[in-house]
């Protein structure tokens, strides 16, 4: 008798509830079955967002000196140290300062990399002309060019 009853049953899939129903084929009861899957836990996902200023002009300007009086110092008394500096922070190894028009490079490639308004001839004047300026306003740049704002937001996802 069991087994007849069950095979005069219909499945009702997605029903209100959350509950599965079974509905007698003459439609006169309704038994309710439990759930027989648990919804699974939510996702959690992170999203990380970096802003970097990027465009313009430079920041400073070549003889804007007073802005960072200690990079200024180092600049005007000991300029190899600030080029090796430099280096480090564009990311290139500590002999790069060693080869000949590797300043100019880095700042022709910080231009670039930053998206600043200039020339190539503007940056050989620059560095070649007046090296220790260009150096100290190079590396104010990457300082504050670099300062980048992060933003994490997390989310929970329900999985329901």
């Amino acid at each position: 008798m069991l087994s007849q009853n069950c095979q005069n049953f219909q499945h009702l899939m997605d029903s209100p509830g959350g509950s599965d129903v079974e509905e007698n084929v003459t439609g006169s009861e309704k038994v309710e079955l439990p759930v027989l899957t648990q919804p699974g836990l939510g996702v959690t996902t992170t999203t990380m967002t970096t802003i970097t200023q990027t465009g313009g002009g430079w920041s400073t300007g070549l003889f804007n000196v007073c802005s960072d009086s200690s990079t200024f110092l180092m600049g005007a008394f000991v300029p190899c140290c600030l080029d090796l500096s430099l280096a480090h922070q564009y990311g290139e190894c500590l002999c790069l300062p060693l080869l000949p028009g590797s300043t100019f490079a880095m700042r022709v490639g910080i231009r670039e990399r930053f998206k600043i308004r200039g020339s190539v001839c503007e940056d050989w004047t620059a560095v070649y002309c007046c090296y220790p300026l260009a150096l100290c306003q190079m590396i104010r740049e990457m300082k504050k060019r670099l300062k980048t704002q992060t933003y994490t937001v997390s989310t929970m996802l329900d999985n329901s």
